[in-house]
């Protein structure tokens, strides 16, 4: 069984309207919310062993203090290509990791993460999960599904958890 975690990165700060998308960190509150569910997942142990993670800063910095809850060090890939990625982008990069990894993380944007999430969310995934994602996949949202197979063939999958931080706190 393969479990695959989508991450939306932590809220960003727009305190500086001149600084580029790419370069916009965390706010405060996203800083809380990152640490929020890297507890959670440290918690919960779903804990990958590799980590796709676009390389903007704000997606960086949310994977970092994740991270900094984990009990381990997965093997950790900034991309570009998840930078404004489409759902099918983001496909095609989980598609390529490690076929020996079973938990992968993506640490992505909207709308490619959200958009990815509801197209993977196959029969048999859970209901209130579901609603949850349908409702909203807001910044340090965490979407959870399970599927058997290989990474290569990844199309659908079993939604089990979509976790926000709003829930958690």
């Amino acid at each position: 069984m393969k479990e695959l975690l989508l991450l939306r990165h932590a809220k960003s700060s727009w305190d500086d309207p001149a600084l580029d998308d790419f370069d916009r960190p965390l706010a405060q509150r996203g800083l809380k919310a990152a640490k929020l569910m890297g507890r959670e997942l440290a918690a919960r142990d779903w804990l990958p062993d590799q980590v796709l993670v676009s390389s903007a800063l704000r997606t960086r910095d949310t994977w970092r203090l994740v991270a900094a809850e984990l009990p381990a060090h997965p093997r950790v890939v900034f991309a570009e290509a998840l930078y404004e990625a489409s759902a099918a982008d983001i496909l095609s990069q989980i598609r390529k990791v490690d076929p020996s990894s079973g938990c992968v993380a993506v640490v992505g944007h909207n709308p490619g993460l959200e958009d990815l999430a509801k197209q993977l969310a196959g029969s048999g995934s859970e209901a209130r999960a579901h609603k949850r994602l349908e409702e909203k996949f807001p910044t340090a949202a965490i979407a959870r599904f399970v599927f058997d197979g290989d990474w290569s063939g990844l199309s659908v999958a079993r939604l089990t958890h979509c976790l926000r931080p709003k829930d958690l706190s």
